[in-house]
């Protein structure tokens, strides 16, 4: 898939397979990773066909692989190895786990990388079980974050004229997406429920029993919400109901939740959402993939692509979520921001971050993980997702955080004085509202042709839901990602990632890093647009690729624990652990060494292991070459020897949650350190040391602080 996003992006990519008929490839979904690609059968194993590899690595810019540890070593295709013989490669390798440890050289099997990093657990369950996924999130991560990798080598490569190793390993893209952190002074989560745990934010069912999701995340939105449903004066009225914050927590949310529930019961899905509509409250129905990508706002965006295929016939399959604008050459010959000797790949490269929430915020924060020097420009309420106060740390880090109020012309103008310094402009704004503030690309490109503009919208630039907001949840449940993993007539299920947030904010850094190496060679920036939309089916592109007679995709159920028997989740005395036992081999290895029949079902499964320790279980397995790992909780892998082997968590202080610990950067690069240096700022922390970097006089900053245009903590 990452290399699917390179030749969607105009790269020239050589598949080399081992079959030139690509056999194995039963999934559906092959034909959309596949797409844009040339094929050349060679089998790695055989050394004339190595040799073969080897000399088109030579005349290759990028050489993707994802074998297991060990593996590139013992052929010779590693990274330390290629990038000494080809000064100019960028090596970038997608190990399934991590680079070493225990479970590092498994075979790659989406439910034991959830396992491992916590993802299964922190998603919510009526029994406690842990979770299977129905669509593999962690490697779409894992994919997604690749491809931005490679874009911001090339990006490195075009100013050092060296090459160089990335990893981005399984553990790399379950850390995108999921980026657990915590913090010595951290107040209890309230979103531990497979509906959605608080009142303003989960799924409701109608008098019709059709579902949807309130999407009333800030406290104006959530008073519309409570106004127009009739419950608001109820709510107000309760003891233990002082404000909006005690009806959000603790036994407040219980009572506002129950009263909603029995509100929403009284009306069939469409009126309410009509109500809701007119309220300007965000909501989404709960919908089927299948109707979601058949849907005029997917064939809109340029979402929903047919092509001909000579032995399947019609597939469809999701298209490519970023549009790229042209970018032309100019009068201004190409120049490149100066960067130490082998400092960060976007080194020297300025961003005005505009982002709030998650997507556009994740965004800008992904750019300072690799190194560019980001500038978070927010009014002075600031962004809003800091009401959800450690909920915004994780998706702001390595920034500065400059107040400025552009809706007054005194800011306005300081803005375009700052863009005319500045490499990229990224927001996710409504709809239209930059164009009011008279802050449009065309705009930015008037004063800074060489601007790269990114945005990032809820439902695209056209189409019949365009000028709508979008939050990720309302997107989950249109998609029919809510619907698949609770499975037919069962409840619709809340996605504790934010699917198509986190998305969105990398296929947005691919987007930046990918405008930033094409104006290496033009000059010239250009305007990006993605949308959460888009995202809400490339993050499904397994399931929806389709052609006439294909195998359907999987469905969930309450609380999923797996697949079928042999790809399931199974609780020990002492603990779960997750096995994938779907090759001949491995299956026969599971049951003889467990003494089951060798066509044991589920429930027989389960009596063999549940009497056994975790761990004795896991050993025995591990002998017999069955793959299994422990289920750990979000708890357990701040201190798991695996994950600390392979730095999934790294340490610093926070301003106001004091010690943190949270993962890493999403990316390992040889020569080029990344990593995001700084904890996420304090509102206006760094206002005047911004603009005194930019060349703003003291005077001047000063002048601007006292008029209030400026604000700094």
């Amino acid at each position: 898939m990452a290399a699917m996003h390179l030749g969607d992006l105009g790269a020239d990519v050589v598949k080399v397979d081992p079959y030139a008929d690509t056999r194995g490839r039963a999934e559906p979904g092959y034909l959309a990773w596949d797409r844009n690609k040339q094929f050349v059968a060679l089998d790695l194993e055989r050394q004339a066909d190595l040799a073969e590899a080897k000399r088109l690595v030579a005349d290759a810019d990028v050489a993707l692989f994802d074998a297991p540890p060990g593996t590139l070593e013992r052929l010779g295709l590693d990274g330390a190895t290629l990038t000494q013989q080809h000064a100019q490669l960028v090596h970038a390798w997608a190990p399934p786990y991590g680079e070493t440890g225990r479970w590092s050289a498994l075979p790659a099997a989406h439910n034991l990388l959830t396992a491992l990093t916590g993802i299964s657990t922190g998603q919510p369950s009526y029994s406690g079980s842990p979770v299977h996924l129905v669509a593999p999130q962690a490697y779409y991560g894992q994919a997604n974050c690749l491809a931005g990798a490679i874009a911001a080598a090339l990006f490195e490569r075009a100013r050092s004229g060296r090459g160089q190793s990335v990893v981005v390993s399984g553990l790399h893209g379950a850390a995108q997406v999921m980026p657990s952190t915590r913090f010595e002074r951290q107040r209890a989560a309230i979103w531990g429920a497979p509906l959605g745990g608080a009142p303003n934010y989960r799924l409701y069912e109608c008098a019709d029993a059709e579902w949807f999701f309130l999407g009333a995340l800030f406290e104006p939105i959530y008073l519309r919400a409570l106004d127009a449903t009739g419950v608001l004066a109820d709510v107000l009225a309760e003891p233990e109901i002082d404000d909006l914050e005690a009806a959000l927590t603790g036994p407040g949310a219980q009572i506002t939740k129950a009263k909603l529930e029995a509100a929403f019961r009284t009306k069939p899905r469409a009126e309410w959402l009509a109500v809701l509509a007119a309220a300007d409250v965000p909501c989404g129905p709960v919908q089927t993939r299948e109707e979601w990508f058949a849907g005029e706002t997917i064939a809109a965006n340029g979402m929903r692509v047919e092509l001909q295929h000579p032995d399947y016939g019609l597939v469809r399959m999701p298209g490519v979520s970023l549009e790229m604008g042209a970018s032309s050459s100019t009068a201004e010959p190409p120049h490149h921001a100066a960067a130490a000797p082998d400092a960060p790949p976007l080194a020297g490269v300025r961003v005005l971050d505009l982002g709030v929430v998650i997507a556009g915020a994740y965004a800008a924060a992904m750019l300072a993980g690799l190194g560019a020097d980001v500038v978070k420009i927010e009014t002075a309420a600031g962004d809003p997702f800091r009401a959800y106060r450690t909920g915004f740390s994780p998706y702001n880090r390595g920034k500065r955080s400059l107040v400025l109020d552009l809706k007054r012309p005194e800011g306005k103008d300081l803005f375009f004085e700052l863009v005319t310094q500045a490499d990229v402009v990224l927001d996710n704004s409504r709809l239209g509202v930059r164009e009011r503030l008279g802050i449009s690309y065309e705009a930015l490109r008037a004063v800074n042709p060489r601007i790269v503009s990114l945005s990032i919208s809820g439902y695209g630039r056209t189409g019949p839901q365009a000028a709508m907001p979008g939050f990720d949840p309302l997107l989950q449940a249109q998609s029919g990602l809510m619907h698949a993993q609770g499975g037919d007539g069962g409840e619709p299920v809340f996605y504790r990632i934010a699917v198509n947030d986190v998305g969105s904010a990398a296929m947005a850094a691919l987007g930046v890093a990918a405008a930033l190496f094409a104006r290496c060679r033009t000059g010239d920036g250009q305007e990006i647009h993605t949308s959460l939309a888009s995202q809400s089916v490339l993050l499904q592109i397994g399931e929806l690729t389709s052609y006439p007679g294909s195998p359907p995709p999987p469905m969930g159920a309450r609380d999923c624990v797996g697949m079928g028997a042999l790809e399931h989740y199974y609780e020990c005395a002492d603990g779960w652990i997750a096995i994938a036992c779907t090759t001949p081999s491995s299956a026969g290895a599971l049951t003889s060494t467990l003494g089951v029949p060798q066509t044991a079902s589920e429930a027989e499964i389960a009596a063999a292991l549940r009497p056994l320790p975790r761990e004795d279980a896991l050993a025995r397995l591990e002998r017999a070459g069955a793959p299994a790992v422990p289920v750990l909780t979000v708890d357990d892998t701040y201190t798991d020897v695996f994950l600390t082997a392979n730095r999934f968590y790294e340490s610093w202080d926070d301003p106001e949650f004091g010690p943190a610990q949270g993962v890493g950067n999403s990316a390992r690069f040889s020569r080029t350190p990344t990593g995001y240096g700084r904890p996420a700022p304090m509102l206006g922390q760094h206002s005047a040391e911004v603009l005194r970097e930019f060349g703003i006089s003291d005077a001047r900053v000063d002048a601007l602080l006292e008029s209030g245009v400026v604000r700094k903590a």
